[in-house]
């Protein structure tokens, strides 16, 4: 026990340490996390981490999908649905039956049974490493909708053709028509548990008023989803992914303040803490990956692990640019209502595929024996490309892509910011338009209102100036002098509060009130900066 809670310390240790290297180099985090927990795993004497397949998928894969399915704008995915089904769900069973089909040809030993299963574990791109390479980068909102879209149902598909090829391999049977009906019934299963588990979540939180408890809900929110759907045997990632989406469009009208506040730096250290567990575990597993095939040609292994990671690159490549523009081709009515999009930003589509993990916990996963007591045909060696493929994709793509998008000149476009500025100023107008009307009132002090009205007008000629900026092609930023006179303000109240503290004047408790008060103005400051 004592090893176990040392390793996580160390563990923990090693990700922060990694996270303040990243801010220093600029590096993805991810790609250091990686070179971290390899470097850990050959530290001679260094405990390992035995985590059971089951409990990778429970710990990891709800905790990690919820929130980014809370965040994610209902609208935007309705509107971008088709491009995200072909992905999610076209392109892994294409690169699953690809893989099936090529892998034996090249990769001495593995069965066409086994390497359909080593393509559904390496068919999913990873919905943890594409946030946390592109959330940074500058491309328009319709790449990063598409693939945050493609990453919350790619998984439940290549888990569901996962079952189906592990099952022929250990039974020996399969049956197309059987497996294609069963996907939809676990598909439709999960998707309708999770709108169950969200519009159940949603009824819990409402009436509750207690910040610690609704936060407490969230967080048990996607382990029910996820347990329910596994124990129904339909899909859990459906299930967690549309609690998500149900509970994000619902959030608005069933929590206040308060929880938002907090809720969503706790989310964010969770995915921050569990992100940096898991791309650590990668890379400590690789030593061990790499015993399992002692023995093997090492330059047969080599050649092998090339033309596998070219053919997932290759196979991503062709299908993005034949799903973005045959369609469009063949069917007018496509054509009319989404026009044909310009290469140069599919080429981002088709380069971003990195595996993480999904692709993890389903090779560590795979079971020993077969129905027979014989071992698993080609276990080894699905471990170790799965691995491969991994980092692979991991070092050479994320490190590649910042690069493409300069080259191909790729830029982010406004249309969030527009939207934002647009909808401040609705709101603004508003408000002071139910101010006009709070002033005809009884009792209302006149002077009251004026400051407010004082205020809110002052907000709107900002937001129009911004606007009128936009428009000419500026980029909507607030005026830098009165921005950075606001800064300074906000650093002579801290200083001030500070030194009344310091003084006994105040207490801590007093000091600390005023102090998030002032956080809460710098935090809106740089948003609406």
């Amino acid at each position: 026990m004592f090893v176990e809670i040392e390793l996580v310390v160390g563990m923990l240790v090693a990700v922060a340490a990694l996270a303040l290297l990243a801010q220093k180099t600029r590096l993805p985090l991810p790609i250091l996390l990686v070179a971290g927990g390899l470097l850990l795993g050959l530290v001679p004497g260094f405990p390992k981490l035995r985590l059971e397949p089951d409990l990778i998928f429970l710990f990891f894969l709800p905790p990690l999908l919820y929130p980014a399915a809370v965040q994610t704008s209902w609208r935007d995915f309705r509107a971008n649905l088709r491009p995200i089904l072909l992905l999610a769900v076209g392109l892994v069973l294409f690169t699953t039956c690809l893989v099936g089909w090529l892998a034996p040809h090249f990769i001495p030993g593995l069965t066409v049974a086994s390497a359909f299963v080593l393509g559904a574990i390496i068919s999913p791109p990873d919905a943890v490493a594409a946030t946390a390479i592109t959330e940074n980068l500058p491309v328009p909102r319709r790449i990063i909708t598409v693939l945050d879209g493609e990453s919350l149902v790619n998984d439940a598909t290549a888990l569901v053709a996962y079952r189906f090829a592990v099952a022929a391999v250990v039974t020996g049977t399969f049956s197309l028509a059987n497996a294609g009906l069963q996907f939809i019934i676990i598909a439709a299963g999960g998707i309708a548990l999770g709108l169950a588990v969200g519009w159940l979540a949603s009824l819990i939180t409402k009436p509750l008023d207690d910040p610690a408890t609704q936060i407490t809900v969230s967080l048990l929110t996607p382990f029910a989803a996820y347990l329910a759907a596994e124990s129904l045997h339909v899909s859990g990632v459906l299930a967690v992914v549309t609690a998500g989406l149900y509970f994000g469009w619902r959030a608005p009208d069933i929590i206040d303040s308060r929880m938002r506040l907090r809720a969503y730096p706790f989310w964010e250290m969770v995915v921050f803490l569990l992100n940096g567990f898991i791309f650590i575990l990668i890379g400590m597993e690789l030593p061990e990956v790499m015993l399992g095939m002692k023995g093997e040609s090492r330059s047969q292994l080599i050649g092998a692990a090339v033309v596998l990671s070219a053919l997932v690159i290759l196979i991503r490549i062709v299908w993005v640019y034949a799903a973005s523009y045959l369609p469009r081709y063949l069917f007018k009515s496509i054509r009319d209502a989404d026009p044909y999009p310009g290469w140069r930003n599919i080429a981002i589509v088709a380069w971003t595929g990195i595996r993480g993990v999904v692709s993890l916990a389903a090779a560590l996963a795979l079971p020993a024996t077969t129905a027979t007591g014989a071992p698993f045909p080609g276990r080894n060696e699905i471990l170790f490309f799965t691995f491969v493929i991994i980092v692979t994709t991991l070092v050479l793509q994320s490190l590649s892509l910042p690069v493409i998008i300069r080259w191909l000149g790729v830029k982010g476009d406004d249309v969030a910011e527009r939207e934002e500025r647009e909808a401040r100023l609705k709101a603004n107008e508003a408000a002071l338009s139910r101010l006009k009307e709070l002033a005809d009132l009884e009792g209302v002090h006149a002077d009251v209102v004026e400051r407010l009205r004082v205020e809110y007008e002052d907000r709107i000629r900002q937001l129009e100036v911004c606007d009128l900026e936009m428009s000419e092609g500026g980029n909507g930023q607030f005026p830098s002098e009165y921005q950075r006179l606001q800064y300074e303000a906000l650093i002579v109240e801290r200083q001030t509060i500070v030194r009344l503290r310091n003084e006994r004047v105040i207490n801590d408790q007093v000091m600390r009130r005023i102090e998030h008060d002032l956080d809460l103005a710098e935090a809106r400051l740089k948003q609406e900066g």
